[in-house]
């Protein structure tokens, strides 16, 4: 079905005969005004009855073709003959006049004339329809190819993670298989698990922050078996924290940077902070370190880190920030802040 056969729709069609109504008694007071034709009621019946059968033949029928010149020719017939037919009727139903009468061409010529006038002001309403659903279609389109072109764009950076700790880990079981082999299979059975849910979660468009956090301590885990007791690690997150929705993959990256550049580092290792809570609307997420601190080379621009806020600036606009700051004592925090 074609944009100007929804003009008028069951819902709008008592609307429409309302304001029929309505034109054809403003008529039938012109006419009365002028005092070319007998009294107001006799007009108002000749009015309604010529108005709502070019209503019927011209507005309700005609709309079904397609615009063109073919639907001009079956108009220049269809308005005259249901002038005529409008006329008929209310010869009949007044008792007042018929075709013999002086008065009768007089009449034929007032129902085409506002017969044309009404058609002409249904046709334009008709046009500005049909260009407003186009232009209504065309943001339509619009809006979801931008759609499309943020998800693909989001998934390019979710692809793009690409742990740097994946690569220590294998070099880690290639090591371990000669010296202890329980201990390889174990830490390769782990990181199987992790890369099954890890690849899971890149292909998903959000999640919750306990999914988030679950897969977090199954990537430390797997830390720790190279790391051992140079590694530590705290959460504090409540449970209705945990419940909120998080895009995927988007912790793991910070708390990767934190052991790279601050822990990992360091002699003796350290501690892992990680915390979360609402304040104002928005999730506060914090991931502490107690490592190394900045430095040169880690002055929080780092590919990771702008993949982050890259992917908040897709998912959020200017709504989200990642701020990273050197702690009093030792170490980073990296904050992250999205709205809820």
């Amino acid at each position: 079905m074609h944009s100007y056969q929804k003009i008028f729709t069951t819902r709008k069609l008592p609307f429409a005969i309302l304001i029929g109504a309505l034109f054809n008694t403003a008529i039938a007071g012109l006419i009365t005004m002028l005092g070319s034709m007998g009294y107001f009621w006799q007009n108002f019946v000749y009015s309604q009855c010529i108005g709502f059968s070019i209503f019927v033949f011209n507005i309700l029928i005609l709309p079904m073709m397609r615009p063109g010149v073919k639907r001009l020719a079956v108009m220049s017939l269809t308005l005259p003959g249901s002038v005529a037919v409008g006329l008929t009727l209310a010869f009949y139903i007044t008792g007042v006049g018929s075709w013999r009468s002086p008065f009768a061409l007089q009449s034929v010529m007032i129902g085409l004339f506002f017969g044309v006038i009404g058609s002409i002001t249904y046709f334009l309403s008709e046009r500005i329809y049909i260009l407003d659903a186009e232009v209504k279609q065309r943001r339509l389109n619009e809006v979801e190819r931008e759609k499309r072109e943020v998800e693909a764009h989001l998934r390019l950076l979710q692809a793009q993670i690409e742990p740097h700790f994946l690569f220590n880990t294998l070099a880690n079981v290639s090591s371990l298989i000669e010296v202890d082999a329980v201990q390889a299979r174990r830490l390769l059975d782990r990181l199987n698990d992790w890369l099954r849910v890890a690849l899971a979660r890149t292909r998903s468009e959000s999640t919750t922050l306990d999914d988030e956090l679950t897969l977090l301590d199954n990537y430390l885990q797997i830390l720790q078996m190279r790391f051992g007791t140079r590694l530590r690690w705290q959460v504090e997150v409540s449970e209705d924290v945990r419940a909120l929705k998080f895009p995927p993959m988007l912790l793991q990256p910070l708390v990767e940077n934190a052991i790279r550049h601050g822990i990992e580092p360091k002699l003796g290792g350290g501690q892992l902070n990680i915390s979360a809570k609402i304040e104002q609307g928005m999730l506060h997420l914090r991931v502490d370190d107690d490592g190394v601190g900045f430095n040169e080379k880690t002055s929080g621009t780092g590919a990771g880190l702008e993949n982050i806020r890259a992917r908040l600036a897709v998912l959020y606009g200017s709504s989200a920030k990642l701020t990273l700051k050197t702690n009093e004592t030792a170490g980073v925090s990296s904050i992250l802040e999205l709205p809820i």
